[in-house]
């Protein structure tokens, strides 16, 4: 299993638009393959800051099956018009 840790710099005042967008966001990533969990979490000290944390099967799950799908590309048009600057993420194994 590994985790991705993703994270989003989201446009001051845009937050609460984020965060409602959020689920369908969600809704779209839980149906690629390798899928296994998600959490979403929003930065105290940051406001504009939020971290997800995202199970996968496989790395390959999430860089090939997810990235180079449709389901990616319809993630990214729920969620880019809410970015500061493009998410940073981060694959960890899990030990």
């Amino acid at each position: 299993m590994i985790l991705e840790i993703a994270t989003f710099d989201i446009k001051e005042g845009y937050q609460a638009a984020f965060e409602q967008t959020f689920a369908a966001a969600e809704a779209v990533v839980s149906q690629s393959k390798g899928f296994i969990s998600l959490k979403f979490h929003h930065c105290i000290e940051i406001p504009t800051k939020y971290k997800v944390l995202i199970h996968w099967e496989t790395l390959e799950d999430h860089t090939i099956g997810f990235r180079q799908s449709t389901l990616f590309t319809e993630w990214r048009a729920i969620l880019s018009p809410h970015f500061n600057q493009a998410p940073v993420a981060e694959h960890f194994e899990i030990i």
